[in-house]
């Protein structure tokens, strides 16, 4: 069966306080969105590989990728004036209809290989494939006048990527106008009345946002030599 991974990667980066877009600033020596690719080839060589960039940074990307001999197959796709709209773009460059596609934040370069595989073996049969991952602190509603009422943390769930999903479906999902309720992919598929399925994540598959986050990152990386 057809595969396919679209990597999102138009974040501007202003929780990160520099002038270089976060997918651009290098961990373990190389920019992030090397890392991230890498893992999805690693995971299945055969997946088709898109990376969804705004238009203005293609230059950027293209010098990148000469520094660092970066020579990993993939597929450069202009991104939208939000994320709905860039994967929304990225799904559309998809050069098949039939198959499964995995979208992907750009900025979570430690997905496991064995989440990768999952999601697409899951998705295949149910239609979907959502990572997530358990809460380990307690949980606390707030309401408008300040009070809280405690939560029972066995209910929820944090979301990550990939979220991983039937071409087909995923496409049809994505042909509404966007709302404001889609904060991710899995929202905008369960608009169309379709249940998602989750799988177990991996703790490491951090967001990398903050300066913090790219200490941690390049922490996680001293580990894996």
């Amino acid at each position: 069966m057809n595969r396919a991974a679209v990597v999102v990667a138009g974040g501007r980066g202003s929780r990160m306080g520099g002038p270089v877009p976060k997918q651009y600033l290098p961990i373990g020596g190389r920019p992030v969105l090397m890392h991230t690719l890498e893992k999805f080839y690693e995971a299945d060589p055969s997946t088709f590989l898109i990376l969804v960039l705004p238009e203005s940074d293609f230059s950027i990307w293209k010098n990148l990728c000469d520094k660092y001999k970066f020579s990993l197959v993939h597929h450069v796709i202009a991104g939208g004036t939000s994320r709905f709209q860039s994967v929304k773009n990225g799904l559309n460059a998809l050069p098949f209809e039939d198959g499964l596609v995995a979208i992907h934040d750009g900025v979570r370069p430690f997905v496991k290989n064995e989440v990768i595989i999952e999601s697409f073996s899951r998705a295949e049969k149910s239609g979907s494939a959502i990572a997530v991952v358990d809460l380990k602190d307690s949980l606390r509603k707030v309401s408008g006048n300040g009070a809280s009422k405690f939560q029972e943390r066995q209910l929820f769930r944090l979301v990550q990527t990939p979220q991983t999903f039937q071409i087909g479906k995923i496409k049809m999902a994505f042909e509404v106008d966007e709302l404001p309720q889609f904060t991710d992919d899995a929202t905008v598929y369960e608009h169309q009345g379709w249940e998602v399925s989750l799988i177990q994540g991996n703790p490491e598959n951090i967001k990398i946002t903050t300066p913090e986050d790219l200490e941690y990152a390049n922490f996680l990386l001293s580990r894996e030599k």
